[in-house]
């Protein structure tokens, strides 16, 4: 019979070979880590998507949400 051994990183860290690839699906900027507001983690568009305007995409057990719909509009 298999086990599966606990993963030794957090349940909400992205694996850095995933990180360095994904980009905003609006923008197609670099994306870097951020807390959101409730305190979760999201990544942020480096770069404004739109004047004035950048994304966050949360993080959800690990998994990036890089849907446009779900994104929270940060005013910069």
């Amino acid at each position: 019979m298999n086990t599966i051994e606990p993963n030794a990183t957090e349940p909400n860290t992205i694996e850095p070979w995933l990180r360095e690839i994904l980009r905003c699906p609006v923008c197609r900027n670099e994306l870097v880590d951020a807390t959101s507001p409730d305190g979760g983690p999201e990544l942020q568009c480096a770069q404004e998507c739109d004047p004035g305007i950048r994304r966050g995409y949360p993080i959800t057990d690990g998994i990036p949400v890089l849907l446009a719909d779900e994104a929270r509009i940060i005013a910069v």
